[in-house]
């Protein structure tokens, strides 16, 4: 099992959201009303870890250890949200979401493979990590530079964990899973290392998750400002091509480790899919 010692290793470098942060270096004055409503979206986002775990429960039923490893990812994704409302409480208190707006980013995900959804989140939490490191770039008040900071290394963390469950899923569940899971990953890693390539922000709280809410059916959606995170990204954070190559390289980076081979494009990554499924069609 994966879960006791991921559980251990997390919680060695777990931070107090009491002692940890340095609440008093807040200067009103380096913080605009831009950036608080930001902070105010980004809550409500790190809320919408509710839902996913709730899928992640019920699409890994079969997986015991994983779904133990939830109450830890669960537990520091929803503190993620906790810190940034504190943040509000303090200083912005006119901005701290409210029960029904954080309620409406929970609802349900439709049931999806459990290998492919597992590749999405770790591509997600890397994206997320440089999403992060880039808003406390942005930001000019010390506070919340320090906090986006902090959560964007546990994001990264996260991906980490995530790797050892896809690396458990290669070697230690029969040859034809290994090999499903090794075509599940390369598709999902050539769309998530494909981003620059796409209208839209590609990370799980802006995906289509529900069918028949369609198309309301995205975290991003549920937001008081749906189209916030664009604007975030292109206008605020500045999340241009320079990082979004960041991103894809992390990615590509993985997954040759992952697959025992290399990739240095998407390209690369792609044939490699077409070889499994091939292989597959054969088999």
């Amino acid at each position: 099992m994966l879960y006791p010692e991921l559980f251990k290793s997390m919680e060695a470098v777990r931070w107090n959201m009491g002692t940890d942060i340095p609440w008093s270096d807040y200067d009103p004055a380096k913080l605009s009303d831009e950036q608080a409503y930001t902070i105010k979206m980004n809550a409500i986002t790190e809320w919408a870890a509710l839902p996913a775990t709730e899928m992640f429960l019920r699409d890994n039923a079969d997986d015991s250890d994983f779904c133990a490893f939830m109450s830890v990812w669960f537990f520091e994704e929803q503190k993620h949200s906790l810190a940034l409302i504190e943040y509000l409480r303090r200083f912005r208190p006119e901005l701290v979401p409210t029960e029904e707006e954080l309620h409406k980013v929970r609802f349900e995900f439709d049931p999806a493979p459990a290998l492919e959804t597992l590749m999405l989140h770790f591509c997600g939490e890397v994206r997320l990590n440089h999403w992060y490191r880039r808003a406390a770039d942005w930001h000019t008040e010390p506070v919340i530079k320090a906090i986006y900071k902090i959560i964007a290394q546990d994001e990264a963390r996260h991906a980490g964990a995530y790797l050892r469950y896809m690396k458990r899923a290669l070697v230690h569940r029969g040859k034809e899973f290994g090999h499903n899971a090794r075509l599940a990953f390369s598709k999902i890693g050539v769309l998530m290392a494909s981003a620059h390539r796409t209208p839209q922000a590609l990370h799980p709280t802006n995906l289509h998750v529900n069918k028949e809410l369609y198309p309301q059916d995205t975290v991003q959606s549920k937001l008081p400002s749906p189209g916030w995170l664009e604007n975030w990204l292109d206008n605020q954070i500045q999340f241009d091509n320079e990082w979004e190559g960041k991103v894809s390289t992390r990615i590509l980076h993985n997954m040759s480790l992952l697959m025992d081979s290399t990739f240095n494009t998407v390209q690369d990554l792609n044939r490699y899919r077409k070889q499994l499924t091939k292989g597959l069609a054969v088999a």
